[in-house]
């Protein structure tokens, strides 16, 4: 939220919703910074308030990972969540570009377009999952590893957030090259960057940080 206050074009009206009671208190914070975007936030378990008139949709509700979970684990209590938010996405707002963070992204995407089909309003332009902290984080980890502007650095990622679906075209990064034990070190990192930080937090949360500079 405070990336997007920030970096959301002059005259953008930002919402923050939420079920926890706080949610309005954080989006009174930020009203308090100085830029062109204005701030509400909205609470409780309807969310018809935040999505009305929404051009654009982040979806990033859910169960946080612990550690000794995979993204796979968060699926039974997410999937609900997720397609509950679809339903009113698409009675409220059914021609928002809907961006999916909640985990398992590989599963979750799918959920909300099977509701938004069936709502009649699915469009296959504007619903996607939202992967870029595995580009992120790939163009991290190859920069430090190599001595390199992480600014320069351009790593592309295919398959999906879903462990080992997660694959960096290491192949094609410009201007440097990996041994055979570089890309399989890298690969594995990368696939379990989320667990590195969930791990770190020793139960506090997950990646939610770089998420946001990702999303």
């Amino acid at each position: 939220a405070l990336l997007l206050k920030n970096r959301l074009p002059a005259g953008s009206d930002l919402a923050l919703y939420d079920i926890a009671p706080v949610t309005p208190g954080v989006a009174a914070d930020l009203s308090h910074i100085p830029t062109p975007v204005s701030i509400k936030g909205y609470a409780g378990e309807d969310p018809t308030p935040a999505l009305e008139g929404a051009d654009v949709v982040l979806v990033s509700a859910g169960v946080a990972r612990k550690p000794g979970m995979d993204r796979a684990d968060l699926f039974n209590v997410n999937a609900g969540i997720v397609k509950a938010l679809a339903e009113k996405i698409a009675k409220v707002c059914p021609k928002a570009c809907v961006g999916i963070i909640t985990n398992p992204v590989n599963t979750t995407v799918p959920i909300a377009a099977e509701v938004l089909k069936k709502a009649g309003v699915y469009d296959k332009r504007k619903l996607f999952g939202v992967t870029t902290l595995d580009v992120i984080r790939s163009e991290t980890f190859v920069a430090a590893l190599k001595d390199k502007d992480p600014g320069q650095v351009r790593v592309p990622v295919i398959g999906g957030h879903s462990g080992v679906t997660i694959l960096p075209l290491l192949s094609q990064v410009e201007g440097v090259e990996f041994s055979a034990e570089e890309v399989e070190a890298l690969t594995k990192r990368i696939q379990n960057a989320g667990t590195e930080v969930v791990e770190a937090k020793a139960g506090g949360g997950s990646a939610t940080l770089s998420m946001g500079q990702a999303a």
